[in-house]
């Protein structure tokens, strides 16, 4: 005869299937925000900008599957974004 999960078994089982879904996503964004922040310290614009979109996409997606709180998401696309601007500012006017 089968032995009955208890409610607490059964809501730590899945806690862990929600803890490994989030920390998938969670590594996405990470793996984004590093690739960006290379192609930053490149000063390759291009690229750089490709992967803001692709950072600022990953980070919407953790935002709406409630993996990260939504004003941490839209920090750090500010700071993201900020860190684009200033970076490639100076490259833009010296261009000018």
């Amino acid at each position: 005869m089968a032995t009955k999960k208890t409610s607490a078994e059964k809501k730590h089982a899945e806690s862990e299937v929600r803890h490994l879904r989030n920390k998938a996503v969670k590594s996405e964004v990470h793996t984004s925000v590093r690739k960006y922040l290379e192609a930053v310290q490149k000063k390759d614009q291009e690229l750089a900008l490709k992967n803001l979109r692709a950072v600022e996409s990953e980070l919407d997606n953790a935002g709406r599957k409630g993996v990260m709180k939504r004003n941490a998401v839209s920090r750090k696309k500010s700071r993201m974004a900020r860190l684009y601007n200033v970076t490639f500012a100076a490259s833009a006017a010296a261009a000018e």
